[in-house]
């Protein structure tokens, strides 16, 4: 355990994510007030006094018998973003210091490494200034300037088409799969439990439609996304219901992309893929997540990795020429070598897209949960094995164009979408850099308002299907109070 105990609260969350991603494999606890538990040494102290602010480690002293790593420094508390940029700058170089480490993306921690440069650009900036600024403030890598610059220049681009003030996109949850993944805590129920009751569920979803629709007549449809869960547990008769529903309901000339998700590889069939061809939809996604088939075994995946790649032939064989899989770096007891088996192996697909996220365990992962059941599994993840992704997908002439962090991602890696040319994903822009409204339905999904102001609110729905049913009627009053007129 890495504790850090402050005189008073404030920058805490900062603080925390700064330190984790120098130890990713330690607990990180960081607490507000100078008395810690009897027993229990801060490994890490920060002050906040009139006019600046301290930080010392407890680990050795200098020949004067002070602390041999400690930084003072003046701040001016009234700038918060000022205090907070100065306050991780000195965190990072004493723990750089102290650690021997660096961090290929600096002291940057959030979510989105893309808004700065995605602001600076918007702003007229040229590249050496954003470089500079990036560099200097946020001690980011030359790598990793040029990686976020890339991808905010694609963004960009693919946003210029986008109408903020008269647009939306549309989320619809499917909270069914095959099975849970030791690592998942999406919202999903296993299909067998739920099956009986499927057509129960499309018809909550359908209220939710129909007031969407009535709700955003006005307004133009820029995105459709049946994500999950796994949308492809449904019947090729449940598809087509939902499918032809939105279609009816919508008016889709806006429409860039309609996605649907047919994740897992043992819910694909060629009746399936039949119903999303003769819907006409877009983009669909096969995910493996990993070509190692002890490692499918492991986190509870019940398909083989020549489901995979049957069920991606298949779906080539019938026409689909935008499809995406995900890969996940860091699954148990995976090293790099199975890494690059995986990436030449999803390099003979060729798929259009390619996602590549590091794992990130939640609250609600089975592997976070009961860890101690896992004990004897490994988790290994490196740069290393994240620029042997990039160079491999660059290869099959893949490039990135979406890049986003994860909230308990251990080693402060990144999640990157890469693409072929005209094929990158416009829900997955769209919802990261948070410049329009998604309207989000069904069981466990969550509604997002931005405002033209940059504001931005949220409603969420129940988790639980039986409960989401129950309550569809409470569910719409959520989106009508946040999205009725406020001004």
């Amino acid at each position: 355990m890495i504790t850090v105990t402050l005189n008073r609260a404030d920058f805490e969350y900062d603080i925390h994510s700064l330190v984790k991603a120098f130890y990713p494999g330690q607990d990180v606890s960081v607490s507000a007030g100078e008395n810690l538990p009897e027993g229990e040494a801060a490994f890490l102290l920060i002050h906040y006094g009139e006019g600046f602010i301290e930080i010392r480690l407890s680990q050795g002293e200098s020949e004067a018998g002070g602390p041999l790593f400690s930084r003072k420094f003046p701040v001016d508390f009234s700038d918060r973003k000022g205090t907070k940029n100065r306050l991780k700058q000195e965190l990072y170089q004493l723990l750089e210091e102290y650690t021997g480490e660096s961090l290929p993306w600096g002291t940057l921690t959030g979510i989105r490494p893309t808004k700065i440069p995605m602001g600076l650009l918007e702003e007229g900036r040229n590249e050496t200034y954003i470089r500079s600024y990036m560099r200097e403030t946020y001690f980011a890598s030359e790598e990793k300037i040029s990686l976020s610059l890339e991808v905010a220049r694609r963004e960009l681009k693919l946003l210029n088409k986008i109408d903020y003030d008269r647009g939306y996109s549309l989320y619809i949850g499917i909270p069914f799969c095959p099975s849970t993944c030791l690592y998942c805590s999406f919202t999903s129920f296993s299909i067998s439990m739920w099956e009986k009751r499927a057509d129960e569920y499309l018809s909550a979803l359908e209220k939710e439609i129909d007031y969407t629709a009535c709700t955003f007549r006005n307004k133009k449809l820029n995105a459709v996304y049946i994500g999950g869960g796994t949308p492809t547990t449904l019947s090729p008769y449940q598809l087509s219901r939902l499918i032809r529903k939105i279609k009816s309901s919508f008016d889709l000339k806006h429409c860039l992309e309609f996605t649907v998700e047919a994740g897992r590889p043992d819910s694909v069939t060629e009746e399936k893929l039949a119903v999303l061809r003769e819907e006409g939809i877009s983009r669909i996604s096969i995910n493996p997540q990993t070509m190692k088939e002890e490692t499918l075994k492991i986190i509870g995946r019940k398909h083989t990795v020549k489901q995979t790649i049957d069920s991606f032939h298949l779906a080539r064989d019938m026409g689909f020429d935008n499809i995406n899989m995900d890969l996940i770096l860091g699954l148990p007891n995976e090293n790099i070598r199975d890494v690059e088996h995986t990436m030449e192996e999803i390099k003979k697909l060729a798929p259009d897209n390619l996602t590549i996220h590091s794992l990130a365990l939640k609250r609600g992962a089975r592997l976070k949960m009961f860890r101690e059941e896992y004990e004897n599994l490994t988790f290994e993840n490196t740069w290393e094995t994240i620029a042997l992704t990039e160079r491999l997908a660059r290869d099959m002439g893949l490039s990135p164009y979406y890049l986003y962090r994860q909230k308990n991602m251990a080693g402060n890696f990144e999640n990157v979408g890469y693409a072929l040319p005209g094929k990158a994903g416009v829900y997955n822009v769209l919802i990261m850099e948070e410049v329009q409204s998604i309207v989000a339905l069904g069981a466990g999904s969550i509604s997002k308002r931005v405002y033209s102001d940059g504001r931005i609110e949220r409603c969420d729905n129940v988790k639980d299907v039986a409960l989401y049913m129950e309550k569809i009627d409470e569910m719409i009053d959520r989106k009508r109070k946040l999205f009725e007129d406020k001004s």
